[in-house]
């Protein structure tokens, strides 16, 4: 799965030290990068690198989105490819593994299908937000993304109390777009074939599973997914497995993704994009 390999006697592809992986997590919306916090920190007491990415609008002391400051998918999946760059630059002897959370996960496989890919892609909660994909609010969240044009062309963004708020002119109408069509936002010529770990939360309401599903079966080479239910019944006491609150307590997350590591690293290709017809 990595590029090349230096590794030092007593050292594994799933462990810690010149081969462990590093994680790039992207955020979901409207979530700054602070808020990951626990996650990243769950990730270094594992002995892998890890960092959550900047959630453009979101980060302290940055500016919000506004008529005059406005950005796009495109603009957000650039930033994760920067980031991957930058990444195996300093070093190319380490496995590189995106996380994307929500949103971040639709921007992970934006990247995957249009730039070199990860070694290793991790959704949680990522879905293709189609409203007929909502078992009960389809039709509340298809007329909130047909009122985002025409909201954003009075203020120049999406102001609050609008879910994602203050979101971006663009970025907001990309993603009502994809509410009602069910197709995703930026080119999508093949499927990823990047070992992938498709992480589903029991009941998540942001992300049916009939959205997930869809997410997995539109974008990613079959062979290619692993899937995990993260259901109510395991999570431990004091931990959630809510769409946004599993990030404050992501040890069963971080532990399913170490195991899922350790089984394909040793056997997984090269990341690539199968070309193909949509």
């Amino acid at each position: 799965m990595s590029r090349s390999s230096s590794r030092q006697p007593g050292e594994t592809g799933s462990g810690r030290g010149m081969d462990a992986p590093i994680v790039l997590i992207a955020p979901a919306m409207a979530i700054g990068s602070r808020f990951y916090a626990p996650l990243v920190a769950a990730f270094t007491d594992l002995g892998w690198s890890a960092r959550a990415l900047p959630r453009r609008g979101f980060e302290k002391g940055a500016p919000r989105a506004s008529r005059h400051n406005d950005w796009s998918y495109q603009d957000e999946i650039d930033t994760i490819a920067q980031a991957v760059a930058e990444a195996r630059r300093e070093h190319p002897t380490r496995p590189v593994v995106l996380l994307g959370h929500s949103l971040g996960a639709q921007l992970t496989a934006g990247h995957e299908l249009n730039h070199p890919g990860a070694d290793g892609m991790v959704t949680v909660g990522g879905s293709l937000p189609y409203h007929r994909h909502f078992p009960k609010f389809g039709l509340p969240v298809a007329i909130m993304a047909s009122l985002v044009p025409v909201i954003t062309a009075v203020f120049g963004y999406l102001p609050a109390p609008a879910f994602g708020a203050p979101g971006a002119r663009t970025q907001m109408r990309e993603w009502a777009g994809m509410v009602l069509t069910g197709r995703p936002p930026y080119p999508a010529p093949g499927t990823i074939d990047t070992p992938t770990l498709v992480i589903a939360l029991e009941d998540d309401a942001l992300a049916p599973r009939r959205g997930i599903e869809a997410f997995a079966r539109r974008l990613f080479t079959p062979g290619r997914v692993t899937r995990w239910d993260y259901r109510s019944a395991d999570v431990p006491a004091g931990a959630s497995n809510d769409h946004i609150q599993w990030v404050r307590t992501p040890g069963a997350v971080v532990d399913r993704i170490a195991t899922w590591w350790h089984e394909v690293s040793a056997t997984a290709g090269p990341a690539s994009v199968t070309a193909g017809t949509d």
